[in-house]
């Protein structure tokens, strides 16, 4: 008597979004690269201790020798060598390679907390304009034209002295968690609207669909239609959305503290590695590879891995 085949069982969305995610090499590269950029930032104390550097010391100052009267490093090439791989900070003789692996820790910091806050209050205010519509969605539409047209950068310029001047008393610095707070409540507080305009007009689709009708016959309550029915499925956008957010705010990041209103010393940080690698770049062009490199790589990873996500949740593309 032959075998009965057994027919396996159907694949969700969410597994074909996998398969097709794997079948797109320039994605798994860009993944692999993310996910090392994360391991780096994570374990960033224990391979400083390891490699016997930190990022705050003046090895240079402190070590005769390493830097010329005029603070450049001594050996070529930004003072490579054996003992500081990536070469000394000119002027204050710090570790490249240490700052490199704490401004990543800066960076994914600032990115991840500020991404985090815009994808819950997008999920949120998208949601549920989508689904209240009327008078709400005008109202909501209007004070998304009115964020979308406000200057982000100008803005955050002008809090800087602002809050330097309010909250902190003359002659002290500004505390660390204080531009940590602020830099994240401003990119969240701009960043939502994008994802919350996409998740109201597909939730403004869903909500005339027959499966949401179905659910309203049967009397379900507006929590249930929400949870259950509308928010599985708008989780493609959101993870797009993510994706693609996240590198964004690492490069405004950056540029703001290359203005010198970002995060400021002695925490470690790519745009202020950048903005002195300017300065001295005729002199020393090696301390300004290694960070623009850094941030380069962490960006183009992180947005070709979100072309690649949101190649691989779009239905129209052939499995």
């Amino acid at each position: 008597m032959p075998e009965a085949r057994t027919t396996p069982p159907p694949r969700g969305p969410f597994a074909d979004a996998v398969r097709a995610f794997r079948r797109d090499r320039t994605g798994m590269v860009a993944l692999a690269v993310v996910v090392g950029c994360v391991l780096l930032a994570v374990l960033a104390p224990l391979l400083t201790a390891w490699y016997g550097r930190n990022p705050t010391e003046h090895y240079g100052q402190n070590t005769p020798g390493l830097l010329s009267a005029e603070g450049l490093p001594m050996l070529p090439n930004g003072g490579i060598s054996g003992e500081f791989w990536f070469g000394l900070e000119p002027g204050l003789g710090r570790d490249v390679l240490a700052q490199l692996l704490y401004g990543m820790r800066t960076s994914l910091l600032v990115a991840g907390a500020s991404t985090l806050v815009i994808a819950v209050l997008g999920i949120v205010l998208g949601v549920t304009v989508g689904y209240l519509g009327g008078l709400a969605d005008r109202a909501f539409t209007f004070l998304c034209d009115v964020l979308l047209a406000f200057p982000t950068l100008l803005l955050l310029l002008a809090l800087g002295p602002v809050i330097q001047t309010r909250f902190v008393d003359p002659g002290e610095n500004e505390p660390v968690w204080m531009q940590f707070t602020v830099l994240i409540l401003v990119f969240a507080a701009f960043g939502w609207v994008p994802l919350a305009l996409v998740l109201r007009t597909t939730v403004k689709s869903l909500r005339e669909r027959e499966f949401v009708e179905a659910a309203r016959a049967l009397g379900v309550s507006r929590r249930h239609l929400v949870f259950r029915e509308l928010l599985p499925n708008v989780w493609a956008p959101v993870l797009v959305h993510i994706s693609l957010a996240l590198p964004a705010v690492v490069t405004a990041e950056a540029a703001l503290s290359f203005l010198g209103v970002g995060i400021s010393e002695p925490v470690p940080d790519w745009g202020r590695m950048i903005s002195r690698g300017a300065e001295v770049f005729y002199d020393d062009p090696t301390y300004m590879a290694f960070p623009g490199a850094a941030i380069l790589v962490f960006v183009l990873a992180f947005n070709l891995f979100g072309d690649a996500v949101r190649d691989a949740l779009d239905p129209r593309t052939a499995r």
